[in-house]
């Protein structure tokens, strides 16, 4: 066993893709060993800005002989299916071997070199490699077929056991010898095997461990803070960044001048970490501090004052960027930024972005009025919605689009607006994502439950669907921040008929539209605006507008009955994502269905406490007998005829019958009064009672009797029993 050191040289590697090249390179690696039959004990990747390596252990240095069996026609077969084989085969007929009336091919295959085959796969790695961007270089760049590599390849190293592993692509030949420091070591470094080659590189200031250069940066970092008395901001993005940007990482520690902090910390801490790749510091008392830490590659004489010197002149202009477009955009009231949305398209069905504000500007109220939302006053809410994109059009959001929200909270609050409108405009666009903060602040759940319902809402009404795996506009997860901002703040609404108020919006600005561009010209083959209504429906929009009749109601009651359509799609589509939602919560997916196949149930809060009662109880060997005897309940019915829930009872009932039906003439009134009182867990009590009956039922009764009004009145039991259970949920669709 021996093992083997492959390094590919190159230009600089860009960071973000050195942690998947290392995979992607062990898996190419061993996908061409086992190829081989071969396999080695260990594979250890590394990365650096300028080399992508490789050891295996343990790798033999031949593969095994093997003997290959072929089978082939039968004794007897034609002679044309014989002569086949055999060419195939490359074998003559006397070679073959027979075994229980069919002739086999069986082919020796001697061993190879391990030598051997690495010098074929390492090209065919190379050639292979998944790079997510490649260049071509050289010479030979006029040609689509020649190399690419991520950058131009300088260099392969390939060496099992002490031996070089010879082979040659694109003039490049592979040998011992590789090349350290760009700046700390001059002329080749020879390797001598896989196991002196992190330490060679070592003595020539290359760090070939990643992990070691995170290490490195991550302690240095705060070490070069603490000794001024400062706290680093830890930010292990920023770790892993500069660690596929050195390979002998140094931290210093630099300054910028005060007057910088009279601009909001986030905007300098973006600054120096976006375009700088600065970790920033706090103070004692947990402000930002004018310090900044750099991650150099050199170990410099200077002890890094040059170094530090020109990062600070480099900060300190991007930070005087920052601050002019702070300053510049103070000068600007967040109206007047507004004004300027409706130059800006939101998308090409739905209107401008000012559109759009003024839809959730009027959905965000009436989420307020409605006393979905509490806490707040309509007005609030709609100021909030009237400012919330203003900032898209300011320069700071421009520069950083990252900032946008933020921006605008600061904006507000510096022309004068309310705390709680300032933070709804900071805040409206969260949750974005699993696990970010939902808002709390009556007036930011306001708004941004407004602006992800109206996103919604206007996207299905035109069409605009996620498939698949393709969702442009985000919308599975807009819904996921509805669900959460819903279920976190307990809001009680009929979400589809919240849907329904974004429509009916949208409806409102297409008719306006019209009446501006098309009504002077007015043509009938127009395609109505956009909306789902008949030609008969259009007239009389059009001859209530000329009536000076068309008012919002008019509106309402036009778009309704299509919009409720469009809201239907979307209550199944929060159905699917209110199952990806709560399955992290442990929430089983089928009682999700179980409730909501019942119809009319779509207030989510309600609705989880139902699934919430269901799953306590259904889990019990008592819920779980119930669960059973429904199924088989079910089953009888669905092969019955014309089943009568209220068939008379005869007069010899006997006692399992009787018992049966005292406890459904107690059980189902008691579990729907608890329904509509949102008792669940007394729903699922009264359900509770009904086991022991129906259990005595199945055993003692046979139902399909052969006196019709006898099985009638079973029949029409059950289907009581049935109805009942349907009060709470569809069991039906519980699995189990």
């Amino acid at each position: 066993m021996t093992d083997f050191l492959l390094e590919l040289r190159s230009e600089e590697i860009p960071a973000r893709m050195q942690v998947k090249a290392k995979e992607d390179l062990a898996r190419l690696f061993n996908d061409a060993l086992a190829k081989a039959g071969l396999a080695a004990a260990s594979v250890e990747t590394f990365a650096t800005p300028r080399r992508l390596a490789l050891i295996a252990t343990g790798l033999p240095l031949a593969t095994d002989a093997v003997s290959e069996e072929t089978k082939g026609p039968k004794v007897g077969a034609p002679p044309q299916a014989m002569e086949g084989f055999l060419r195939k085969a490359g074998l003559t007929q006397d070679q073959l071997i027979e075994r229980d009336g069919v002739y086999f091919a069986v082919v020796e295959k001697a061993g190879r070199q391990t030598a051997d085959v690495l010098a074929e796969a390492i090209p065919a790695i190379i050639r292979a490699f998944p790079w997510p961007k490649s260049q071509r270089w050289g010479a030979g760049s006029a040609s689509t077929e020649s190399l690419r590599w991520v950058r131009p390849l300088q260099g392969i190293v390939a060496i099992l056991g002490d031996d070089v592993v010879p082979c040659e692509i694109e003039g490049i030949a592979s040998g011992a010898t590789t090349m350290g420091h760009r700046f700390h070591h001059s002329g080749p470094v020879t390797i001598g095997n896989a196991g002196d080659y992190a330490e060679k590189l070592r003595a020539a200031h290359v760090l070939v461990h990643f992990s070691e250069r995170c290490a490195l940066i991550r302690d240095g970092a705060k070490a070069a803070a603490a000794a001024v008395g400062l706290t680093l901001v830890e930010d292990e993005g920023l770790v892993v960044e500069n660690a596929g940007l050195t390979e002998w990482p140094v931290p210093m520690l630099g300054r910028f001048d005060p007057a910088f902090l009279d601009v909001p910390q986030e905007v300098i801490q973006l600054t120096a970490r976006v375009n700088q790749k600065y970790f920033v510091c706090h103070d004692s008392t947990g402000k930002l501090a004018n310090a900044f830490v750099c991650t150099a590659n050199i170990d410099a004489h200077d002890g890094g004052a040059a170094i530090v010197a020109g990062n600070e002149k480099v900060l300190a202009a991007r930070l005087s960027d920052a601050k002019f477009f702070w300053e510049q955009d103070l000068k600007v009231k967040l109206d007047d930024q507004a004004t300027k949305l409706a130059q800006i398209t939101f998308h090409e069905k739905l209107g401008s972005v000012a559109d759009k504000v003024e839809r959730v500007a009027r959905l965000a109220e009436w989420l307020v009025t409605e006393g979905i939302v509490t806490g707040c006053s309509a007005a609030d809410a709609k100021r909030a919605a009237e400012l919330c994109k203003a900032d898209l059009v300011t320069g700071m959001v421009g520069e950083f689009p990252e900032l946008q929200g933020l921006m605008g909270g600061y904006y507000a609050r510096a022309q004068g607006e309310t705390n709680a409108v300032a933070d709804a405009v900071r805040d409206h666009y969260k949750p974005v994502g699993q696990g970010d903060e939902v808002p709390t602040a009556p007036v930011t759940v306001a708004v941004s439950l407004a602006d992800k319902l109206d996103t919604i809402g206007a996207f299905f009404f035109e069409g605009e669907f996620p498939t698949g795996s393709k969702d442009p506009y985000a919308l599975r997860r807009a819904a996921l921040a509805i669900l959460s901002l819903i279920t976190e703040n307990k809001l009680r609404m009929t979400l589809g008929f919240a849907v329904v108020q974004p429509i009916c919006s949208l409806a409102m600005q297409k008719v306006a539209r019209w009446v501006i561009t098309k009504f002077d010209n007015y043509d009938k083959s127009f395609d109505h605006l956009g909306l789902p209504l008949s030609n008969e429906e259009f007239d009389e929009m059009v001859d209530d507008f000329k009536a000076d009749l068309l008012t919002e109601d008019r509106i309402k009651s036009l778009i309704l009955r299509p919009s409720q359509g469009t809201a239907n799609v979307v209550l199944d589509f929060f159905a699917d994502r209110l199952k990806v939602q709560q399955r992290e919560a442990g929430v089983r997916h089928d009682l999700i269905d179980a409730v909501f196949s019942l119809g009319g149930e779509d207030d989510l809060v309600r609705l989880l406490a139902r699934v919430n009662a269901l799953q306590a109880y259904i889990t019990t060997a008592e819920g779980a007998n119930l669960l059973a005897a429904y199924k088989r309940a079910a089953n009888i019915l669905k092969a019955a005829d014309g089943v009568d829930a209220a068939a008379p009872a005869p007069a010899d009932l006997v006692g399992e019958e009787r018992a049966l039906l005292t406890a459904l003439d107690t059980a189902a009134p008691n579990a729907a009064a608890a329904v509509d009182a949102e008792d669940f867990e007394g729903a699922m009590a009264a359900l509770a009672s009904l086991r022991a009956p129906i259990d005595a039922f199945f055993e003692g009764v046979m139902v399909n009797d052969e006196d019709p009004a006898k099985r009638a009145f079973r029949l029409g039991l059950l289907a009581r029993f049935r109805d009942a259970v349907h009060r709470v949920a569809d069991f039906a669709r519980i699995e189990g």
